[in-house]
């Protein structure tokens, strides 16, 4: 018999979906047996496995402990644990339900093979090191990132440290309630602010997107139509010079590629951009600057409502941004 003690962080979801977490080898029928023959309680009470828990709930397992270990595979909290390779997290902002922390130009956000460490595995290596999550609830819940960034843009992640601010993020992100601004440096000089509705289609074999404007796409048949999706940016910019611009961007929807390619069909290159952007300028960026990787940085993110109150949260922009707006004379003092 063991008794569960519901966190905060645990609150929020159905009983039968935290049992399932919990006895996460245990087919459902098992764990509705247990509920209906009453070796599963609440509080003390009978329960149906339908019920929303609630931080200090007690659930009583009456159940031998080689059952609960047989149906505990591959669940404890030491295989929770991720040996840190290298990557340090830097945390933006921290309370008990969510995180924000920086990524670095150059990580992935999540893993796409088994060998990778991303940005999620570090997220999870500090929560457990730093007792953010306790051993206990490690085995119900994963603190897991909740927007990407491509590997070579670098600046806000938001994670979910608790259920409820991963079912927070998650819906706000949906819902694009958030507003998300990142900062940018292109060759070519825009004077004047650009808000913009386009469409989009990605080439997957090739891993890249191409824009078409409203008036062409009103032109396109039905069948090539849909092979394309709306998307809104709205670019800001901050200094021009030199045939340079900083530019501050409004991501108002959120398409793989979206800002790199709208800035390309307007006729912006991003600098050090290898898809979208300008051969011979990122010959210069990168042998003036040992530039690498396109320059794009996911820098505010506001999240209105959030306990009552607006929550902005801000990553300065990295060193070598900086000193690439430095060489090319372009201020950044409205940053």
């Amino acid at each position: 018999m063991i008794d569960l003690h519901v966190s905060k962080m645990d609150e929020g979801q159905r009983l039968n979906k935290y049992l399932m977490k919990y006895l996460n080898d245990a087919p459902a029928s098992f764990i509705y047996k247990m509920i209906r023959k009453k070796n599963i309680v609440m509080n003390n009470k009978r329960v149906k496995g339908d019920e929303i828990i609630h931080e200090a709930d007690i659930i009583s397992l009456y159940l031998s402990d080689e059952t609960i270990s047989k149906f505990q595979k591959n669940k404890t909290a030491e295989n929770v644990d991720v040996k840190a390779k290298g990557n340090k997290l830097q945390v933006l902002y921290q309370d008990d339900d969510i995180m924000a922390i920086h990524k670095p130009a150059g990580v992935l956000s999540q893993k796409a093979s088994a060998g990778d460490y991303s940005i999620n595995e570090c997220l999870i290596d500090y929560c457990k090191n730093n007792h953010v999550i306790s051993d206990e609830a490690f085995l119900t819940f994963t603190p897991s990132v909740c927007n990407r960034l491509d590997r070579n843009t670098s600046g806000i992640i938001l994670a979910g440290i608790s259920l409820k601010g991963s079912q927070f993020l998650s819906e706000t992100l949906k819902k694009r309630t958030s507003d998300k601004f990142y900062y940018t440096v292109v060759f070519g000089e825009m004077t004047k602010g650009i808000h913009e509705a386009a469409f989009i289609s990605k080439d997957r074999s090739a891993n890249k997107s191409s824009i078409m404007s409203e008036a062409e796409y009103k032109h396109l048949s039905p069948d090539v139509s849909n092979d394309y999706t709306r998307i809104e940016t709205a670019f800001e910019p901050l200094f021009v010079k030199n045939g340079y611009s900083l530019i501050k961007v409004k991501l108002i929807t959120g398409k793989s590629h979206q800002i790199r390619a709208h800035l390309r069909s307007l006729g912006f290159y991003v600098v050090g951009d290898t898809k979208y952007g300008n051969v011979k300028i990122n010959t210069i960026m990168r042998d003036r600057y040992k530039l690498k990787h396109h320059l794009l940085h996911a820098g505010e993110v506001i999240i209105p409502d959030y306990r009552g109150d607006k929550l902005v949260i801000k990553d300065k922009l990295p060193e070598q941004f900086i000193s690439i707006c430095m060489g090319l004379g372009l201020s950044i003092d409205n940053i």
